[in-house]
């Protein structure tokens, strides 16, 4: 039995105004690729306009999940990060702040330990299209 970390690194193109974008199937394949039978995956989004987090990727709890987070932190309110900054984006930073950057998903048996209805999901709360990249990290015992 041996220990081993692997590295990745996920792109994604968005639009603006709050794209959730199901990355499941990408970091699967990142932790099938590496054999690892028993460990972890982590990811990371750099930057501070979007999070990462899991829901049912499904269209009515999507809406939901964006009319909720537009209740906590409306775009049409006065944000100090914007008369600082002129660039309009201070509610995706606050988004953002509020979800987090990070998710770490236990691997068993060579597979993530997701529920039936449950996916890993990109969200972009920037107010101009990006190109999001995810760092992953997938460590654990190889057999």
């Amino acid at each position: 039995m041996t220990i081993e970390i692997s590295n990745f690194h996920l792109t994604f193109p968005t639009t603006a105004d709050t794209d959730v974008i199901d990355i499941t199937r990408h970091v699967a394949e990142k932790v099938s690729e590496t054999g690892i039978s028993d460990g972890h995956v982590l990811l990371f989004t750099p930057g501070s306009t979007a999070a990462l987090t899991t829901i049912e990727y499904e269209s009515g709890v999507i809406e939901d999940l964006k009319e909720a987070i537009e209740r906590l932190a409306p775009k049409g309110i006065f944000y100090k990060h914007d008369a600082r900054w002129g660039d309009g984006n201070g509610y995706s930073h606050v988004r953002a702040a509020l979800l987090g950057p990070s998710l770490t998903i236990p691997i068993i048996d060579g597979r993530m330990t997701l529920g039936t209805w449950q996916q890993i999901v990109l969200i972009d709360f920037d107010n101009r299209p990006r190109e999001r990249r995810i760092a992953g990290q997938i460590f654990g015992r190889k057999e």
